[in-house]
């Protein structure tokens, strides 16, 4: 009972942060990206960073998807037991979000970076108008690609909240699989700490 507790409790939470993740992503895409991408390199002005923006979209973006790893990883700490049927369900969210954040990190901050110095005319611009026009294109087929993951991490969120807790515990998993579930957290931890450090 313990157990299911903690685990209900977390995906709560994931269910809580994910729902206005999801939504806030697609407002990001379709109304601002969909302006700021709408006629490289001049739209690129319209980028919400700088000073004509109040509000930096990362003050969002940061925290709740920081919950939701929290949130989605606790719940599958306490749910390892359950069998894989209920099991995956948790491994989506914490599996997904992780795999999002590390695809912004290393694909979305640089370009961010780059479309911003162009369309500012900065003296650290590196990139072409062809370049920006590619780029920005880029970025919004793959900006699909997070809202389409964390739609996924939510779905499966709820999907494990609403369903009937099981009765029965999963046998002991081989130590290949405890292995890579202490590596996998490991590096889910370092990730953390470097991420929080580079803000």
């Amino acid at each position: 009972m313990r157990r299911e507790t903690i685990t209900k409790a977390f995906l709560t939470l994931a269910v809580l942060v994910g729902g206005p993740l999801v939504g806030a992503k697609l407002f990001d895409l379709l109304v601002l990206a969909g302006a700021w991408s709408a006629d490289p390199p001049q739209s690129l002005a319209m980028m919400p960073y700088g000073k004509h923006w109040p509000v930096d979209t990362g003050v969002f973006f940061i925290p709740f998807s920081a919950l939701m790893l929290i949130a989605s990883f606790a719940a599958l700490i306490a749910g390892w037991k359950t069998p894989w049927r209920y099991r995956w369900l948790l491994c989506i969210p914490s599996i997904g979000i992780l795999a999002l954040l590390i695809l912004t990190v290393t694909a979305f901050w640089p370009m961010n970076a780059a479309l911003w110095y162009h369309g500012v005319g900065s003296p650290r611009d590196t990139i072409t108008d062809a370049e920006s026009i590619a780029m920005a294109q880029r970025w919004v087929r793959l900006d699909w690609l997070r809202v389409t993951g964390a739609t996924a991490a939510f779905a499966s969120a709820l999907r494990a909240l609403t369903l009937p807790w099981p009765s029965q515990v999963s046998p002991r998993d081989p130590l290949l699989v405890r292995g890579l579930l202490l590596a996998a957290l490991l590096g889910v931890a370092a990730f953390v700490v470097w991420f929080v450090m580079g803000i």
